[in-house]
């Protein structure tokens, strides 16, 4: 490797940051709806209803963008609105403060460890697309299906644009309903040892390790049993 104003350029070309600048990095504050749909990598009405979930959370639970395990998330369904929640609140899978209930339900619980509250927020039931803009409704059938026009995917493309827009500024009670909180603090997450497969050989956390014939094997190589229950 060789050294280029501070940094390091490596064989295959790339650039690598120094370890502090990398830290800056990933650890910066997101706070708008623009660092949202940097994240997640498009703008839509679900990334735009997760945003405004986590922004109301971490305001009533007076928590900022966990940087560790402060702030914990329990989504239950695994739509765009997730990646908001990711962005905005800090929370992750690999620190172990987002934890996935994909049990298809439009809601989210946020819990600040630091002060034992919680909150648990649930989209409304009214339709939301045709609730704002029924005729964009209706062409999205159409986009959906390819049978739309060009003269109509651009008509609906700037519609779903304002719907976005009502999304992010409309008063928080018109998407979602407050109501208690449903689950338990989470105990923080376990750092756990890793044993090598004994058919694959690859590694696995002890916690997720099987014994079959009397040797420790990953989920995959142990296979399936069931009797139907």
């Amino acid at each position: 490797m060789t050294r280029i104003s501070g940094r390091t350029r490596g064989r295959n070309g790339f650039t690598v940051l120094p370890a502090r600048d990398f830290v800056k990095i990933m650890t910066r504050s997101f706070h708008s709806y623009e660092d949202a749909v940097a994240f997640h990598g498009h703008t839509c009405p679900g990334l735009a209803l997760g945003y405004r979930a986590a922004e109301y959370a971490m305001k009533r639970l007076g928590a900022e963008r966990s940087a560790d395990e402060d702030l914990v998330a329990i989504v239950e369904n695994d739509a765009c609105g997730v990646d908001a929640v990711q962005a905005l609140a800090g929370c992750s899978v690999g620190k172990g403060n987002l934890i996935m209930k994909d049990i298809g339900n439009h809601a989210y619980t946020f819990i600040n460890r630091k002060t034992g509250t919680a909150i648990r927020l649930v989209q409304r039931p009214e339709p939301l697309t045709e609730r704002l803009d029924p005729e964009a409704a209706a062409l999205r059938k159409k986009v959906m299906s390819g049978k739309a026009t060009p003269a109509e995917e651009k008509e609906f493309s700037g519609r779903q644009a304002a719907i976005i827009e009502k999304i992010l500024t409309i008063p928080f009670s018109e998407l979602f309903i407050e109501k208690e909180a449903r689950s338990e603090i989470p105990e923080r997450a376990r750092i756990s040892g890793s044993v090598p497969c004994a058919v694959c050989g690859e590694m696995v956390a002890e916690h997720r390790a099987r014994v079959k014939n009397g040797k420790i094997v990953c989920i995959p190589c142990a296979g399936e049993y069931s009797r139907g229950w």
